[in-house]
C-alpha cells in the first residue's frame, strides 16, 4: 500500500513515516499544500493523510481541489483542531475520516485501513488463497494454521497479490505500491522479494501459489 503523508511539522512527519513504514506501507511525503496537490494528482496513492494547518494551501483547500479534479483517493484528515465545525467542514469537503491530534497510532492505522477498504470494491477482512491466510488487521500470515514470519515489505507485496484475487500484477505496479518514490535501489528488487516469499511459503509448505506470468508479472492462485 502506498500512502502520501502531508504534514509540515518535521517531527510529526517523521513519526508518521516511521510508524507507517513499520506497518508495511510505502510512504511519500509533502510539507505544504501546493506540493501535496501536485503529488496527489501526479501519482496513484491508496490513501492520503492530510494535515489541516499547512503553508501555501491549507488541508481544506487541498482537499477541495482534489475532489474538484475528480481525484477520489481516500483522505484521512489530521488536525489539532477538535471543534465540531472543523470536523464538519472536512467531512463535507470530501474527507473520508478525521482524527484529532494527539492520537494513538494503533487507532490511526485502524482508521487508515478502514478508509482504504471503503475506497475499494468489497473484499474479505482476511485474504485467502488455498491454505494461505493473510490478516491485514493483525498483520499475520499463516499456512495451514502455521504462522509465517514476513518482513513489512514482504507482507505488503503478498497482500497486494492476494488483493488482486488471481489477476496478474505487473512488476511496475508492485514497485509503485510497495516501495515509495525515493527508492533508488536494484531494479530486480521485486523478483528478489517474490523469491523470498516462495522460499517462506511455497517451498516451505510444499504448495504452489505464487506464479510468474512471463512478460507480465506475478499472480497468486492455487495450482490447477
Amino acid at each position: 500500500m502506498r500512502v502520501l503523508v502531508v504534514e509540515d511539522q518535521p517531527k510529526m512527519q517523521d513519526l508518521l513515516c516511521r510508524g507507517l513504514q513499520q506497518g508495511g506501507y510505502a510512504v511519500d511525503t509533502a510539507a505544504d499544500g501546493p506540493s501535496a496537490l501536485h503529488q496527489a494528482t501526479e501519482s496513484a496513492y491508496d490513501a492520503i493523510l492530510l494535515d489541516v494547518m499547512l503553508p501555501g494551501l491549507d488541508g481544506f483547500e487541498v482537499l477541495r481541489r482534489l475532489r474538484a479534479a475528480e481525484r477520489w483517493t481516500p483522505v484521512l484528515m489530521l488536525t489539532a483542531r477538535d471543534a465540531v465545525q472543523d470536523r464538519v467542514r472536512g467531512l463535507d469537503g470530501g474527507a473520508d475520516d478525521y482524527i484529532v491530534k494527539p492520537f494513538a497510532f494503533s487507532e490511526l492505522l485502524s482508521r487508515l485501513r478502514a478508509v482504504i477498504r471503503r475506497g475499494r470494491p468489497a473484499r474479505p477482512v482476511v485474504l485467502r488463497c488455498g491454505p494461505l491466510e493473510l490478516d491485514p488487521a493483525t498483520r499475520t500470515t499463516t499456512v495451514r494454521g502455521t504462522e509465517v514470519a514476513l518482513s513489512p515489505r514482504e507482507f505488503a507485496l503478498l497482500e497486494m497479490l492476494l488483493d488482486r484475487d488471481g489477476a496478474v500484477v505487473t512488476r511496475t505496479e508492485l514497485l509503485d505500491h510497495v516501495w515509495d518514490s525515493s527508492y533508488d535501489g536494484v531494479s530486480n528488487v521485486v523478483d528478489v522479494y517474490v523469491r523470498n516469499l516462495r522460499d517462506k511459503i511455497d517451498r516451505r509448505f510444499g504448495v504452489r501459489l505464487i506464479h510468474t506470468v512471463r512478460g507480465a508479472g506475478y499472480r497468486i492462485a492455487e495450482a490447477a
